[in-house]
């Protein structure tokens, strides 16, 4: 390439790198570099691997710096890509269906209660939620714990469901819980016996399959309705042991989905064996999800089903119900599966693993649970911001943790303040330090108003200072490398080792430190510090030093830790413990 436009394009790469820098939390990325220079400079489309080499070469310079003296170069010498690019309008829910036929819309989230809400649980939550407020709506809360035996249903798991749902601001406006709720679900299913909708079968399962399969009924399905009525009574009673009978909705038996054909609604469990937690043995006859869930939405209001297309099978055997009562079936909506990679969100794993000994609790950080989410220092408002972006769409969705974090980068980025912290430390002894040098490092690099930590480093009497440095840092350093202490001076290494460093001052100016490609690197001074210990998303501890200043955190704090990520303060004592969110 020529000299003169090598240089053109370098100054091109330099600015669209540091843009992009500044965009993603100081970590330029190679890919999204080299394509905006694509499209604006064309020709080297044919000069790919040329433009490759330079561009990594660039971006690792680029990336060396911190976010802040990334942002001052910036502001310096282009700072109108600082003007705030028009913000695009507020990406809202597109509007639901038939809206102006109910006098208000009413939706509802309603959980099993037998284990914490992860982030699985996002989509449902905020939808509804966020519907119910753009139409000034309601939303309930209705815990369907309606099954003691193969989902138990956990006390201490409805607080928990009521502090994530507080936490996210998805307050329920009505709560209801359907174990209090039996003698309903008894009434309308003695309802549906009278008028010969319903019927109690007796059948072997294996003999009673093979019959729907075939499209033909029972031999319990036209039974009187006075047998029906005695055998419900039977089933009331708990006469029946567990297994012997079952309530079924009577359907279209051609239906082209056997699952629909009579599909069960209540069934008999052995409640000494399986007492529910909150009404212990009172009930012989449980509902199943479709008898319960349909009765409740038709009595609550419901305009808006908002819920996963695996619902859809439930949704035409409640359709079947509603017929039979006379009753209008709400609007439905049904949206994709979302997977979010790397993320386990089985809660009977999660349930496993607690029991096991493998999570030390709910808010383990390896979890995707609300619980743990909120200790690493995720925010709500990240959460709810992705999900009303994915919206209810019916294509199923993939997202990563990094779209969850860059979310939340947007968010805690203007708010958290910045510290150092230094990981797995050795001390770095400079020499030849010229001067006593007092430096004010910013709590933020654009909100000088916000203060600064201040520190003196004033030279022994032999000229020298002592300073800790991440071990990491000091590996990839040989003699003869020019480095910069953050926002300090610059510094030439004269010897490594594995425990400790040495090095001589050279010069004061980042020009210098600009012109040399000097690698920044941050630094503590030796009796400015407190030890830390950051708990990493894998559960793996970062022991290290944090500066003097950590010491007037509050626990609950999300702060910036510079050069290492996103943390929230978990306890402040002889030791900082801070949770790593991410970078």
């Amino acid at each position: 390439m020529p000299t003169k436009e090598n240089v053109e394009l370098k100054e091109i790469i330099r600015k669209i790198a540091l843009l992009n820098a500044v965009k993603h939390g100081g970590k330029a990325q190679s890919g999204s570099v080299i394509g905006k220079i694509l499209g604006e400079k064309p020709e080297f489309r044919t000069k790919v691997k040329e433009l490759s080499a330079l561009v990594n070469e660039i971006i690792e310079e680029v990336n060396n710096l911190s976010l802040g003296e990334q942002q001052r170069i910036v502001a310096n010498e282009w700072p109108e890509s600082l003007i705030k690019e028009k913000v695009d309008e507020e990406k809202r829910l597109p509007p639901l269906p038939n809206t102006d036929k109910y006098a208000q819309v009413i939706t509802r989230f309603s959980p099993n209660p037998d284990c914490v809400l992860h982030l699985g649980s996002a989509r449902a939550i905020i939808l509804c939620h966020e519907y119910a407020r753009m139409y000034k709506g309601k939303f309930i809360l209705r815990f369907e714990d309606t099954d003691p035996k193969l989902k138990r249903p956990v006390l201490e798991f409805y607080d928990h469901i009521r502090e994530d749902l507080a936490w996210l601001g998805c307050k329920s406006d009505e709560e209801y819980v359907q174990s209090d709720r039996i003698p309903i679900y008894y009434e309308y299913a003695e309802r549906l016996l009278k008028e010969g909708n319903a019927y109690i079968c007796t059948c072997q399962p294996e003999a009673f399959r093979k019959k729907i399969l075939a499209g033909k009924p029972c031999e319990c399905r036209n039974l009187p309705i006075k047998e029906q009525l005695n055998r419900w009574q039977r089933m009331l009673e708990g006469a029946y042991w567990e297994g012997e009978a079952v309530y079924r909705v009577k359907t279209d038996l051609n239906h082209p989905n056997p699952a629909v054909r009579d599909w069960p609604a209540l069934r008999v469990i052995d409640v000494e064996k399986y007492p529910h937690p909150r009404v212990g043995s009172k009930y012989h006859a449980w509902p199943l999800y479709n008898l319960a869930c349909g009765v409740d939405d038709h009595l609550m209001g419901i305009t808006h089903i908002i819920r996963g297309k695996e619902h859809l099978t439930n949704m035409v055997r409640q359709e079947y119900m509603y017929k039979h009562f006379g009753w209008k079936y709400p609007e439905a909506i049904h949206y994709g599966r979302l997977k979010i990679t790397g993320a386990s969100l089985s809660k009977s794993k999660i349930v496993q693993g607690i029991r096991e000994g493998v999570y030390e609790d709910w808010d383990d950080p390896r979890l995707a649970t609300f619980a743990a989410l909120r200790r690493r220092g995720i925010m709500p408002e990240a959460i709810k911001k992705m999900i009303i972006d994915v919206g209810p769409k019916t294509s199923d969705v993939i997202l990563s943790w990094e779209n969850l974090y860059a979310y939340n980068r947007k968010i805690l980025d203007p708010t958290a303040d910045r510290y150092f912290f230094v990981n797995n430390p050795i001390e770095l002894k400079v020499k030849q330090i010229p001067k006593t040098f007092t430096v004010k490092l910013h709590l933020h690099p654009e909100k000088p108003e916000r203060g600064y930590r201040e520190y003196t480093v004033k030279p022994e009497k032999d000229g020298s200072g002592i300073f800790w440095v991440s071990k990491k840092d000091m590996e990839v350093f040989t003699s003869g490398n020019v480095i910069r202490l953050m926002e300090l001076f610059n510094i030439k290494i004269e010897s490594t080792s594995v425990y400790s460093a040495e090095a001589f001052f050279i010069s004061e100016s980042y020009e210098e430190a600009r012109k040399a490609k000097a690698q920044l690197i941050h630094w503590i001074p030796v009796g400015e510090d407190m030890p830390c210990r950051v708990v990493m998303p894998d559960a793996t501890v970062a022991e290290g030093i944090a500066e003097n200043a950590c010491k007037k955190l509050k626990p609950n704090n999300i702060i910036q830790f510079e050069r290492f990520g996103f943390v929230r303060i978990d306890k402040i004592n002889t030791k900082l413990t801070a949770y790593y969110a991410h970078k």
